[in-house]
């Protein structure tokens, strides 16, 4: 059958992240293993259940139901409905068990292999908490009571992935966002190497401490921001 869509796995034990499952058949299973039953793609977290949630092809779309799943399952950060059916869309970022086991659904890259690799998951949440909160009007936040300036570049970086989060935010739209102030090529992109956005990654991590923000970077596409 041909591939219309595919899944990706950001994390999710046994998977390596950027594990592939292309979806051809009418109907594809998510939920953990046992001995009596391997879903389409398993898991063996214990707080997915057996049989999670269900992705349909109806009408040339995919289309997810949760079964009936203990702990729920998220999408760009909302629980959905049980057995109530949810289109998704590329770029949606399904959470199963709190965020433990983290998926991206894609119909564009269903021929390509991407490569996930994770900045930071120690931290989730919301960022009034735990010691951490952000004043945008002031381009300032606080971690652990010390207040830290933010450059306009890091502001700009911070605030279009959390404008967006959960979501993929392409390099584009980084760069447009980052970068206004940079000459543009014919396609109307800044012009802006990966290693400078690279650098602007690890000035990040080093100024407000690798476990602040809650990042997955997809290879070759973009970010995403995590929060529940």
């Amino acid at each position: 059958m041909e591939t219309y869509a595919s899944l990706y796995v950001i994390r999710g034990e046994p998977h390596r992240s950027g594990t592939c499952v292309n979806l051809s058949a009418k109907e594809l299973f998510v939920g953990r293993m046992t001995n009596d039953d391997i879903p389409d793609l398993a898991f063996s977290n214990a707080f997915i259940s057996r049989k999670h949630f269900m992705i349909k092809r109806e009408y040339e779309q995919a289309v997810l139901y949760d079964l009936g799943s203990r702990h729920g399952t998220e999408i760009n950060g909302n629980r959905i409905e049980p057995y109530t059916p949810h289109i998704l869309h590329s770029f949606d970022i399904i959470k199963l068990a709190k965020g433990m086991v983290v998926i991206h659904f894609s119909y564009l890259f269903a021929d390509q292999t991407l490569e996930f690799e994770p900045v930071s998951y120690t931290r989730q949440g919301d960022y009034q908490e735990s010691g951490f909160s952000i004043n945008w009007e002031k381009h300032e936040c606080y971690v652990d009571g010390q207040r830290i300036v933010m450059s306009e570049k890091e502001y700009g970086f911070i605030k279009v992935l959390n404008d967006h989060a959960n979501q993929l935010v392409s390099f584009d739209m980084i760069k447009k966002t980052v970068w206004q102030e940079r000459s543009t090529g014919d396609d109307g992109i800044p012009d802006v190497s990966m290693d400078e956005l690279n650098a602007l990654i690890y000035r990040i991590r080093k100024k407000y401490g690798k476990d602040t923000f809650t990042i997955s970077a997809v290879r070759g596409s973009g970010y995403v921001l995590e929060k529940e």
